[in-house]
């Protein structure tokens, strides 16, 4: 664990980023960034990256590192975002405001997979970050968590997509119901899926 290296030269401080959403067709990117309280404790032990996870046991590891962490932030970049940006400064810009919404001081960022320029913290872009620093898991657990109820609530504003199943991502489904049904706002036009079906129907 990339933690206890940090912890061995007295950095205690550390925040861990990642995001969920990077790959849908529909709904917002979210970026999650935690700052754990003693990265060595049991009380983390069952923290894994997102994906290894059931939808229950990615539940229960939300609320136990809402309660526990010394502070969290969650960010939200739109559709709309997305398309005037594009998905990777969409994704750094996230990491960024995730980052400067932790309060108090920061000694180290761990941010998973890309690094974030423009911060003046050190910080270190790790390579499957999610499966070996546990800041950046406990990171990718809440953007996963709060996308998923997102895209719940979501599918009640916007019914026949399907988005409380597919969480926006792109299935057979999906893209069926976005050619019956139509291009909706909170689809990335920029994603070549959905511009090909706003074209086709134009």
């Amino acid at each position: 664990m990339i933690e206890q290296t940090l912890l061995r030269h007295g950095i205690s401080r550390i925040v861990g980023v990642d995001e969920a959403g990077r790959g849908a067709c529909a709904g917002p990117l979210v970026v999650a960034a935690v700052m754990l309280k003693d990265p060595l404790s049991s009380t983390w032990e069952g923290i894994r990256d997102s994906k290894e996870l059931t939808p229950s046991q990615r539940e229960e590891q939300f609320s136990i590192i809402a309660s526990g962490a010394i502070e969290y932030s969650i960010i939200e970049i739109s559709a709309d975002d997305i398309d005037s940006l594009g998905l990777h400064r969409a994704n750094l810009e996230g990491m960024r405001r995730a980052v400067l919404s932790i309060a108090g001081e920061i000694d180290y960022v761990l941010t998973d997979g890309y690094a974030v320029s423009g911060l003046s913290i050190p910080n270190l872009a790790v390579v499957k970050g999610d499966q070996v620093a546990l800041s950046i898991s406990a990171a990718s657990i809440l953007a996963k968590v709060h996308r998923d109820r997102l895209m719940v609530e979501l599918d009640g504003k916007y019914p026949g997509y399907g988005l409380a199943d597919h969480k926006g991502y792109v299935t057979k489904i999906h893209q069926a119901a976005m050619e019956k049904l139509g291009v909706s706002e909170i689809h990335r036009r920029s994603y070549a899926n959905v511009a090909a079906i706003i074209n086709s129907q134009n």
